[in-house]
């Protein structure tokens, strides 16, 4: 099993930008579907975004599209998620996630079989 770890979350005005990193180690992940979630208190974990094993292939929660961009570097181990224009409404805590490459165009927690610990990200009004 891949272990994954989220890092680059914090707190930034509405309007701002971050970019989160997951560094994965234990086995190579250069085959795996990729993707961010994140949870806010109260509500379920929802998709973010999902990458394929080559990079070439993406989607988008409706909410963040033309927003965020995810990418990986499969030499380094590592899957991005740059998040432009925050709202508010982005706050919450973001997990990085492994999945079969067969899973492709999945939204859904369950398909995804490791999880990392997760960032906090705050954006203030």
């Amino acid at each position: 099993q891949v272990q994954l770890v989220e890092s680059g979350g914090g707190l930034v005005q509405a309007g701002g930008s971050l970019r989160l990193s997951c560094a994965a180690s234990g086995r190579t992940f250069s085959s795996d579907l990729m993707g961010w979630f994140r949870s806010a208190p109260g509500k379920e974990r929802e998709f973010v975004a999902a990458i394929s094993w080559s990079g070439g292939g993406t989607y988008y929660a409706d909410s963040v599209k033309g927003r965020f961009t995810i990418s990986r570097d499969n030499a380094k181990n590592t899957v991005y998620l740059q998040m432009n224009s925050l709202k508010p409404e982005d706050t919450g805590v973001y997990y990085c996630a492994a999945g079969s490459p067969a899973r492709y165009g999945s939204r859904r927690p369950p398909d995804f079989s490791s999880w990392g610990q997760g960032t906090q990200v705050t954006v203030s009004s």
